[in-house]
């Protein structure tokens, strides 16, 4: 018969084998001693118990059961002896079996293998800490816990925290589909108590898209647009006016803001001599000046518009291009909060990207233990909120390892509340581009979905997060969890525009406006426009520099996806004409205000227009009148056709490095 090595411990009154005092407990095996056959022991007295595999065991006053044996790691009558024990609130247990087993108390306290050690008693003092663990529990790390809550501003509300808890034990899986995402494609006119911008306003209409209005009259253009128009009172010469909450929700603008010409003689109140167009009449400059108008005021309108229309290559949220890495702080968010073990950590490894640049890096170590399962790291709320209402999606650079993380938006600045939440599987040992629509984002908490959750508003992000969880939703499992270590590079995370990509700002402007400055042209054979450009205040010369800034493009170096419309002379006439499409600045003729505005609506909509500068006219020469017969109108125009035949990088500014252009 074995026994371990010492005297037994004291107090031995009652079939509890034995009893370590309080804060005592053994941690080492000491080496085992075969006892004499005449030696007596505690296994002599008390019989095992009944059940192999089990251990008797009760708490003084408080409970009695029974709990699996953690080893036998020492014999005492072929019984395991007891984990714990304590003189004022006695566990005690009895086993039968020498297996390796983990105990357990009622099923959810396990308790790890023990040894008496007499001699070791002074070593053998533990921490709360370390009772708590060898209790049943891997040790809950509460300074980690303290330093996880005040990282992400604070603690929640302890009245809140108590209800959901309360509401997920008791909530099922939802049965409906939680709401979707509002959208808003609303189309931005400035311009549009003028000539092309209140026709732009009429097509609109007719097609059933929502249209905002930029006017600096309300009267005017209430009177002329409708009282009930959607109207922003604002002047693009003067950058104060043009807040860019006024801008929330467009997605799209056709700018038609020009300059007002009229005869210098006077007009009709109805502006019948400006209709006839500028060839029959002599103009002058009425109102602001070509320099505040088209380039001043470009320059404000973009500034105030860019945010609401979104960028070609899309809105780097995170990377390491234009010192975004410290925009957002990160902390781990880890199943610490509710009581678990895992651990997890930001990273940067400064060549770990894909082009051997930095990149950041989300690891950690997960684990299922004291009912956790969960590892993630967390932005700080931001402490301006990121309007991505202009995009439709978040991309992410990552290597994968073949797991399945989550993505949560929050829009919120509280910190324990519903997050916006897709899962995204990976390749493992590949970099790969994700994309998670915004539409595709699931309202939950606490690994539910929240069916009562207003829609993601992507106008107001406050923090970002990466999971990697044993649960998926609504009691789901995720297929591809395991215990133990992951790490998940991430190289940037960006918000996309869909592709195809189509114009979200489409410029009128003017043909003629590389000329007055183009060598070898003949100005006699030019429009008036072109040849009186110094007489208007440099008209042209400001419609090219809109155009251009110390070389660069203001509209191309925005980064907004752009198609400019340079009309030749404007007329009254209806739509309906054969068109030309050119490039390089070279054609003149007229075109029909209404025909313009089509172009305008139909390049919102085409892919092939992106980027593209091209000036436009009609077949009728400026002899001829153009009529329509009301009951037979013409077809309408596919303008795709002439939309693909444009090229990119054609703006008629080649001509001006001294290359004559063909008139």
């Amino acid at each position: 018969m074995n026994r371990t090595a010492g005297p037994e411990p004291r107090g031995l009154t009652r079939p509890r084998d034995f009893v370590w005092p309080r804060g005592s407990f053994p941690q080492s095996k000491p080496p085992v001693a075969s006892p004499s056959p005449s030696s007596s022991s505690p296994c002599d007295k008390y019989p095992a118990p009944s059940e192999p595999g089990s251990c008797v065991f009760s708490r003084r006053g408080v409970h009695e059961g029974k709990m699996n044996c953690s080893s036998s790691a020492f014999s005492c009558c072929g019984v395991s002896p007891p984990v714990l024990a304590n003189p004022r609130g006695q566990f005690t247990a009895s086993c039968l079996t020498r297996t390796n087993q983990k105990a357990h108390f009622l099923g959810s306290k396990q308790f790890p293998r023990g040894i008496h050690n007499p001699a070791n008693r002074a070593s053998l003092r533990l921490s709360q800490r370390e009772v708590i663990a060898f209790a049943g529990k891997q040790s809950w790390d509460i300074g980690r816990f303290a330093k996880t809550l005040f990282f992400f501003n604070g603690p929640p509300n302890p009245l809140k925290v108590v209800e959901s808890i309360l509401t997920s034990l008791t909530a099922s899986a939802p049965t409906e589909a939680p709401k979707k995402m509002e959208t808003s494609d609303v189309v931005l006119v400035t311009g549009a108590t003028g000539g092309v911008g209140r026709r732009v306003v009429d097509v609109l209409r007719k097609k059933g898209l929502p249209v905002r209005v930029l006017a600096r009259n309300e009267e005017k253009a209430r009177k002329m647009l409708g009282p009930d128009v959607d109207l922003i009172i604002g002047d693009v010469t003067k950058g104060d006016t043009l807040d860019p909450k006024y801008f929330k929700g467009i997605k799209k603008v056709i700018n038609a803001v020009s300059v007002i010409v009229g005869p210098k003689e006077g007009d009709t109140p109805d502006r019948q001599k400006y209709s006839q167009g500028i060839k029959f009449f002599e103009p002058e400059i009425k109102g602001p000046s070509p320099e505040m108008v088209e380039y001043l005021g470009m320059q404000n309108l973009l500034s105030a518009i860019k945010n609401s229309v979104g960028l070609s290559e899309g809105k780097l949220l995170f990377g390491f291009k234009g010192n975004l890495l410290g925009k957002f702080m990160w902390g781990a968010l880890d199943d610490v909060v509710m009581g678990g073990v895992s651990e997890s950590a930001f990273q940067i490894q400064p060549t770990g990207s894909e082009t051997g640049e930095a990149t950041g890096l989300f690891k950690g170590t997960v684990s299922t233990s004291n009912n956790g399962g969960f590892t993630s790291i967390r932005t700080k709320n931001f402490t301006v909120p990121e309007d991505l209402s202009a995009y439709d999606g978040v991309e992410l650079r990552v290597k994968g390892d073949g797991r399945r993380y989550k993505l949560i938006i929050r829009t919120s600045y509280e910190w324990d509340t519903i997050g916006y939440t897709a899962s995204f599987d990976t390749t493992k040992g590949e970099w790969q581009s994700v994309k998670i629509p915004f539409s595709s984002l699931i309202p939950v908490f606490r690994a539910r979905t929240k069916l009562d959750a207003p829609p993601f508003d992507a106008s107001y992000i406050t923090a970002i997060q990466l999971m990697f969880s044993k649960f998926e939703y609504d009691g789901k499992l995720n297929p591809t969890f395991a215990e133990g270590q992951f790490d998940l590079p991430f190289s940037s995370i960006k918000a996309y525009l869909n592709e195809p990509i189509t114009p979200r700002f489409v410029h009128v402007s003017s043909a003629g406006v590389t000329r007055p400055e183009r060598p070898g042209l003949d100005l006699s054979k030019q429009p008036p426009a072109v040849r009186m450009n110094k007489e208007l205040g440099s008209i042209l010369t400001y419609k090219l520099k809109a155009l251009s800034f110390q070389g660069e493009d203001l509209i191309r170096e925005s980064g907004v996806p752009y198609t400019i419309v340079r009309p030749c002379a404007l007329t009254e006439e209806p739509a309906g004409a054969d068109l030309i499409f050119e490039q390089g600045d070279n054609i003149t003729g007229k075109i029909s205000r209404e025909e313009v505005a089509l172009i305008c609506v139909a390049a919102l909509e085409s892919p092939s227009a992106v980027g593209k500068t091209f000036e436009v006219k009609s077949t009728v020469p400026f002899s001829e009148p153009f009529v329509i017969d009301p009951s037979n109108p013409p077809p309408e125009k596919d303008y795709e056709v002439y939309f693909k035949e444009l090229k990119d990088g054609i703006t008629g500014k080649e001509a001006l490095e001294g290359t004559p252009a063909q008139v």
